[in-house]
């Protein structure tokens, strides 16, 4: 028998290729990964799968409901995890129509598309049919020095970012409610790892320090954010989606709560012992600190007891061993590294990849 399908949207950018390899190395799903490679899309993430007949890929956009009627016509999927979207808050703040066309509109094309390819299914594949939104804490909003978001949390997003991905997240809802179709939410706190676009606070402090650039930090640096590993993400999103109960929402969390500031210390830290400056000076003497960004939620830190128990999950990185293992793998990557800031990976594709376009 062949392996049931699963399909991936943005399957690749940053969590969706962690996801996409983690799926192949240790699962049966056959993926079928659906990303329009917009400037964050990098299929070269993905180069160990290149040739792998569990991987097959599709240039499509999540707006275009042809396309996608007729990759659920052709590949019969048993769910989809659900990731594709804008992502970057400063450049929702500076252009936020891709945010609301992408994760608002995009999200309303998927869910209908699946809606009705769902709706044909016989009575047994009904039942067993996931539709996996993958969300952000962000929608929460800010806290203040203590508690933490729970899965009854209110929403109270202050991005246009986060505005999009909770109207992403109450549309989920609303097609499980009234339509039925099975749906999981999750909610996650703030990725790291490998292969992470360098707009991110992380890799860009790696990319500029070692191009002996300012180390830009806002404000004064002391908000907080939870941190959670890449692979430990994608290990729960699995999880979720194998056994999490339709209609329910799970946060995940890596139980390491930071300041920014604090995070740029222990990364000028790491890149001092494993790769110092060959001046002999401290990568911490490149910091410098520029005016805040506009809405600057103060503080973000998910409760994750929920998967715990009921799932069983738990990170296995905590925030040391995380960013030795990220700011290690930059260090040995310098290639894919040089291809992302030229725009080489665009071309990459181009000459590696065998594209499996559903246009």
């Amino acid at each position: 028998m062949s392996p049931a399908t699963l399909f991936v949207t943005g399957g690749a950018g940053f969590i969706g290729s962690a996801l996409v390899r983690l799926l192949i190395a240790e699962s049966d799903w056959r993926i079928v990964n659906i990303d329009m490679l917009t400037y964050a899309g990098n299929l070269e993430s993905l180069a160990s799968l290149a040739g792998n007949p569990c991987h097959i890929f599709s240039q499509t956009d999540i707006r275009d409901r042809a396309a996608l009627d007729r990759l659920f016509a052709e590949y019969q999927p048993v769910g989809v995890i659900h990731l594709a979207a804008e992502s970057h808050v400063d450049r929702s703040i500076h252009g936020p129509a891709d945010f609301i066309d992408t994760n608002i509109v995009g999200t309303y094309t998927l869910l209908e598309a699946a809606r009705s390819y769902w709706s044909g299914l016989p009575s047994e594949d009904k039942s067993g049919f996931r539709f996996h939104q993958v969300s952000t804490d962000e929608v929460y909003g800010s806290l203040p020095a203590a508690g933490l978001f729970t899965e009854f949390a209110a929403y109270q997003p202050n991005s246009p970012y986060s505005a999009s991905k909770a109207a992403a997240d109450h549309l989920v809802r609303a097609w499980q409610h009234t339509y039925g179709l099975p749906t999981l939410v999750t909610n996650c706190s703030n990725n790291y790892g490998p292969y992470h676009f360098p707009e991110k606070l992380i890799p860009l402090m790696i990319l500029n320090a070692l191009a002996g650039k300012p180390l830009p930090i806002y404000g004064k640096g002391d908000n907080v954010r939870d941190w959670l590993y890449v692979d430990d993400h994608a290990r729960a999103l699995r999880l979720v989606f194998e056994r999490g109960v339709p209609g329910e929402t799970y946060n995940i969390g890596g139980h390491n709560e930071k300041t920014n500031l604090e995070v740029v210390d222990a990364l000028c830290a790491l890149l001092d012992e494993l790769q110092p400056r060959a001046d002999g000076h401290a990568y911490s003497e490149q910091k410098t600190f520029v005016a805040d960004r506009p809405g600057h939620d103060r503080r973000y830190a998910i409760d994750a007891a929920k998967i715990e128990r009921e799932l069983g999950w738990t990170p296995r990185e905590n925030f040391a061993s995380g960013l030795r293992k990220t700011v290690a793998w930059y260090l040995a990557n310098p290639a894919w590294i040089e291809h992302v800031v030229s725009g080489e990976y665009r071309h990459w594709m181009q000459r590696n990849y065998t594209e499996r376009s559903a246009a």
